[in-house]
C-alpha cells in the first residue's frame, strides 16, 4: 500500500553506517597459478586494503590481516600495488604497504607448508617522501622484481625521480638502496612498469613529461633486454604531445598492442595498424600506473574493456574485427583485467549491482561471479531507479548525466510537490560518473531527494573533443554543464527550482565552490576536499602528478594570471550566499587544507551558514567508515536545513555564520 509523506521526510533501511560498508569496490585482479586474487576495501578496519585469495576449489580468504594495507602512494594515487606467482612450493607474492611504501614478500599458507610472515624487500629512506614502488613483475627467473621506483630527493612535493628499478627478492636492498638496479635513465618525468615480450628480449612502457597529462600526450617506449637483464635502445616507436597512449602489451606472436587516442576515440592497435575501429573507447585516463583496459589472450584472441559512456567487456579477434560481449547483467566494468589460457577476470557492476569479481570463459562465453558477490544489504526495491539522459547546454553542446529520480517502494510525496535534487559533479576532472549502485546516491534517493550525476564537458568516454571542452575552461564548462542539467529538470517540472543543490569532491568540490561563487541556481553545496586557490595550488600546493595540469584546464599561469584569480572561488568569497558544507581530510596531499582554510578566512563575518569538518587520518578521498557516517549525515541534515526537509533520526549539523 501507498503512503504519502513529504520529499526528505521518507524513512529508508539505507542508513549511512549501511552505505559506508559497502563503499569502494574490488580492484588489481591477477592470477597466481590457477588462483584469482586481488585487492578490496575494508572500510570498517580504517579503510585499509587487502588482498582476497580465491583458490581453485572456490574459497576465498583475506590473506593479509590488519593492520596490512596493500595501496601504493606513486603519484599519489597509485596503482596496482602487488603481484605474485605460484611456486613449488606454493604462491609468492609482492605487495606495496601503505604506512611506509616498503615493498614486501609474502608465501602465505599453501598445501606446501604454513608460509610465513611478509618480508620487507626495499629500504626506508628519510628523504622527503622517501621511496614508493607500483607495477610489479615478478621476475623469478632472475630472483627480482621488475617496478616503477619514484624516489624523492628533497622535502617538496615535486622533488623526486621515477625509474624502472629492478628489486632483488632475496631481500638485499631492504636496508641498502644501492642493491636495486635502475633500469632507465630517469629522461622522463612518468614511467608505467615495464611489459616483457614473450621471448623476453624487449620491454615496453609508457613515458610522458611535464606539462602533459597522460590524457593529453605519453610516449610508448620500447627497449632491448639485454642477457643480464638490463635495459638498452630506448626508442619511442608511438606517441606524442598530442596522442594519448593508455596502454601497452604483447600479443603472443611477439607484435606490440596499445591504446591510442589518434583518431579522437582510444582504440586498439597493433604493430601500429587498428584492430577494431569505433567512434568509442578502448581506454581511458591513466589516474593509476597498471590500470588496464586489453589483455591478450594465449590462443591470440584479446580480452578488451571498451564502450562509449559506459564499458562492457569482451573478446576481440584481431584478425577479423570481430567483438563478441560477455552476456550478463554489468553494464559498467574497470580497467583491470587478468588472463590465464581462457580465462578472463574483472570487475563489473550494474545499476542493481555494486562491482564484483567476473570470470569470462574466452571459449564458451559464459561468464559468472566468482569473488565480491552482490549480495542486496537492504530490498533493492530501495534502490535508485536511473534514467541516462542528454541535456542541450550553452551553444547548443551536448552534456551526459545519469539522473536518479526519488524512489521508495512504498512512499511518494503529495502531486503537487516537486522533489529537491542534488547534482553531483565528478572528480578528476578528467574522468566520468559511472552508471553502477551505489548506496551513496541510494541513501538520497530513497528518503526523498533526486540525484542527477553530470558528466560535464571534459569528461572521458565520450571521445577526445569532448574531453577537450575543458582545455583552458575549468571553472567556464563544467559549471555551465552542471547548471543546465539543475536548470533543464527545474524546467520540465522534474525538479524543484528553489531545492537545488550540488555537491562533488576533488576537482568536483572545484566546480561546488565554483558554481556557488558563480551562479544562483543552488540553494546550498556540499564541498568536499577541494580545490579553492587555483594559483596556490599551482605553486606548491599540491602533489607532483597534477602540479601542472592546471597549465591545461586553465592556461599557462605565467601567460594568464588573472584568470586564475577570476576563477578561484577563494578569491570571490564575497560572492558566495548559499549555506554550505565544506568536509576535508587533515591528511591530504592532493588539496591540502590550508585551500579550505584560505577560503574560509575570507568567508569569515559573512554571516554565511556553513560547517567546516576535518577528519585526522583521512587523506584525499575517504575510506574511513565512520568518517563517511558523519560526511553523509551531515551532509542530509544541511540539505534539510535548507531545503525545509524532515528526516527521521539524522542528527542536526550545526551551521555557524
Amino acid at each position: 500500500m501507498t503512503e504519502t509523506l513529504p520529499y526528505g521526510a521518507w524513512p529508508s533501511p539505507i542508513d549511512a553506517a549501511l552505505a559506508a560498508a559497502h563503499d569502494g569496490y574490488p580492484e588489481f585482479v591477477g592470477f597466481v597459478g590457477e588462483e584469482v586474487w586481488w585487492s578490496e576495501p575494508r572500510p570498517t578496519e580504517g579503510g585499509r586494503r587487502t588482498l582476497v585469495r580465491r583458490a581453485a576449489d572456490g574459497t576465498q580468504e583475506s590473506v593479509l590481516p590488519a593492520p596490512w594495507n596493500v595501496r601504493s602512494r606513486v603519484i599519489e594515487y597509485g596503482g596496482r600495488p602487488w603481484a605474485g606467482v605460484m611456486g613449488a612450493e606454493g604462491p609468492l607474492v609482492v605487495f606495496v604497504n601503505f604506512a611506509d611504501q616498503r615493498l614486501y614478500a609474502y608465501e602465505p599458507e599453501s598445501a606446501a607448508g604454513p608460509g610465513s610472515e611478509p618480508r620487507p624487500l626495499t629500504p626506508v629512506s628519510p628523504v622527503g617522501g622517501g621511496l614508493r614502488w607500483v607495477d610489479p613483475q615478478l621476475r623469478p627467473e632472475r630472483g627480482e622484481v621488475w617496478c616503477v621506483l619514484e624516489e624523492f630527493t628533497g622535502d617538496a612535493p615535486t622533488d623526486l625521480r621515477r625509474v624502472l628499478a629492478a628489486v632483488p627478492l632475496d631481500g638485499s636492498a631492504a636496508q641498502e638502496r644501492d642493491a636495486v638496479r635502475e633500469l632507465s635513465d630517469g629522461r622522463h618525468r612518468f614511467v608505467t612498469g615495464p611489459r616483457l615480450s614473450p621471448d623476453g628480449r624487449r620491454a615496453a612502457w609508457l613515458a610522458w613529461d611535464h606539462p602533459r597529462m597522460p590524457w593529453d600526450g605519453t610516449e610508448l617506449v620500447v627497449a632491448d633486454v639485454t642477457p643480464d637483464g638490463n635495459l638498452r635502445r630506448p626508442r619511442t616507436v608511438a606517441g606524442g604531445p598530442d596522442e594519448s597512449i593508455a596502454q601497452a602489451d604483447w600479443g603472443v606472436d611477439g607484435s606490440l598492442l596499445h591504446v591510442s587516442d589518434r583518431t579522437g576515440w582510444w582504440n586498439l592497435y597493433r604493430d601500429g595498424q587498428p584492430l577494431c575501429a569505433r567512434d568509442e573507447e578502448f581506454g581511458g585516463p591513466l589516474w593509476k600506473i597498471g590500470h588496464r583496459w586489453f589483455a591478450p589472450l594465449e590462443d591470440g584472441l584479446i580480452a578488451v574493456v571498451h564502450g562509449r559512456g559506459a564499458t562492457a567487456l569482451g573478446i576481440l579477434d584481431p584478425e577479423s574485427g570481430e567483438l563478441v560481449d560477455a552476456a550478463g547483467p554489468w553494464t559498467e566494468f574497470a580497467p583491470t583485467l587478468a588472463v590465464h589460457g581462457s580465462r578472463v577476470v574483472g570487475v563489473g557492476a550494474s545499476p542493481r549491482s555494486a562491482h564484483e569479481v567476473v570470470e569470462l570463459d574466452a571459449r564458451t562465453g559464459r561468464a559468472r561471479v566468482i569473488g565480491a558477490a552482490h549480495d542486496d544489504p537492504v530490498d533493492p526495491a530501495y534502490y535508485p531507479e536511473p534514467q541516462i539522459r542528454t541535456f542541450t547546454g550553452p551553444a547548443g553542446r551536448e552534456i551526459h548525466a545519469h539522473i536518479y529520480p526519488p524512489h521508495h517502494p512504498t512512499l511518494v510525496a503529495a502531486g503537487d510537490e516537486l522533489p529537491p535534487y542534488v547534482i553531483w559533479a565528478h572528480g578528476g576532472p578528467t574522468g566520468r560518473a559511472p552508471l553502477v549502485l551505489d548506496l551513496e546516491i541510494a541513501y538520497f534517493t530513497s528518503r526523498g531527494i533526486g540525484v542527477a550525476e553530470v558528466n560535464y564537458g571534459g569528461s572521458t568516454g565520450y571521445g577526445r573533443e569532448y574531453r577537450n571542452r575543458l582545455r583552458e575552461q575549468w571553472g567556464v564548462v563544467d559549471v555551465e554543464d552542471c547548471a543546465a542539467v539543475a536548470l533543464a529538470l527545474a524546467d520540465e517540472g522534474t525538479a524543484d527550482r528553489g531545492r537545488l543543490a550540488v555537491r562533488g569532491g576533488s576537482a568536483g568540490g572545484w566546480t561546488t565552490a565554483a558554481s556557488l561563487a558563480a551562479t544562483d541556481v543552488y540553494a546550498c553545496g556540499t564541498v568536499l576536499y577541494p580545490i579553492l586557490d587555483l594559483a596556490g595550488w599551482g605553486t606548491g600546493e599540491t602533489h607532483d602528478f597534477e602540479s601542472q595540469y592546471l597549465e591545461t584546464l586553465v592556461g599557462p599561469l605565467a601567460e594568464v594570471p588573472g584568470r586564475y584569480a577570476e576563477r578561484s572561488p577563494a578569491e570571490h568569497a564575497d560572492r558566495v550566499t548559499a549555506p554550505f558544507l565544506l568536509l576535508q581530510g587533515l591528511d591530504d596531499p592532493i588539496c591540502p587544507p590550508v585551500q579550505c582554510e584560505r577560503f574560509l578566512a575570507r568567508m569569515a563575518g559573512r554571516g554565511v551558514p556553513h560547517a567546516y569538518l576535518t577528519f585526522e587520518g583521512e587523506g584525499h578521498g575517504f575510506r574511513r567508515a565512520e568518517t563517511m557516517v558523519r560526511v553523509l549525515e551531515s551532509e542530509l541534515s544541511l540539505y534539510a536545513q535548507a531545503f525545509g526537509l524532515n528526516p527521521p533520526g539524522i542528527p542536526t549539523l550545526e551551521l555557524v555564520k
